[in-house]
């Protein structure tokens, strides 16, 4: 089990309750296939620092998740495949980070 972070852009003209609904679909996802889920940090709207896609500004949501490759590589593919989804990116964690932040 490797920890990870992973940040999503959503379309800012979504309602919160899409974008909730979302994340806490990843979170099932992560822990139906033997993981972990962790802090979820909603960070809102914020402006670009550039256009994306016509776009000025995003909702910011950035999870912590424990698990193996292949579900993460899985998460990243799912995310890749939506529509309201502007960017995202799943990173791996050093594990002194995770360990420390809890």
């Amino acid at each position: 089990m490797r920890p990870y972070e992973i940040v999503v852009i959503f379309d800012a003209t979504l309602e919160d309750s899409v974008i909730r609904e979302t994340t806490d679909k990843i979170g099932e996802y992560v822990r139906s296939k033997d993981g972990t889920t962790g802090r979820v940090d909603r960070w809102g709207k914020r402006n670009f620092a550039y256009e994306i896609n016509h776009r000025t500004e995003g909702y910011y949501v950035i999870l912590e998740a424990t698990g193996e490759p292949a579900v993460l590589a899985e998460v990243d593919r799912m995310l890749s495949l939506r529509d309201d989804v502007i960017r995202h990116r799943v990173l791996r964690q050093p594990e002194h980070v995770i360990s420390t932040s809890k």
